[in-house]
């Protein structure tokens, strides 16, 4: 009985921690041997109109780091639903930035033009041949 006690004591006491605690929301992609973690800011929440940061944590197989400056990567930005053939309706710059545990990582700063679903993709290649050709996408969905 004092065991049964316990243990119901205990689950409370852990989902109360895991309830109040923040929770930071990070989408994470493969693509051949690399994998990013993405963010954008505010909590995957940005609104039409406003700028907003998205930022890219590449890592190789491994777990070792890309930084930017190791990284021909490029950023574009459709609505969707995306067409085939459909042309970017951004191109936003990358720049080397430190978030959280990250540092030199792509990150770019993102005007969506209006509200709805819009698909980021950045791609990239290594500049000293050490990690494969890479393409990830990521769906946002844009506020008012």
């Amino acid at each position: 009985m004092f065991q049964l006690k316990m243990l119901k004591t205990t689950s409370l006491v852990l989902l109360s921690a895991a309830l109040s605690a923040p929770v930071i929301a990070h989408n994470v992609e493969i693509s051949n041997d690399v994998a990013a973690t993405f963010h954008i800011e505010p909590n995957h929440n940005p609104k039409a109109g406003k700028s907003t940061r998205a930022w890219f944590a590449l890592t190789r197989r491994g777990g070792l780091g890309i930084p930017l400056s190791q990284c021909d990567c490029i950023l574009k930005v459709y609505t969707v639903p995306r067409k085939e053939q459909a042309e970017p309706v951004l191109n936003p710059e990358l720049s080397a930035v430190n978030v959280e545990q990250f540092q030199e990582i792509p990150g770019a700063e993102i005007v969506f033009p209006q509200a709805g679903a819009y698909e980021l993709e950045i791609s990239g290649t290594a500049k000293d041949n050490s990690f494969s050709p890479f393409e990830l996408t990521y769906t946002v969905n844009v506020l008012p």
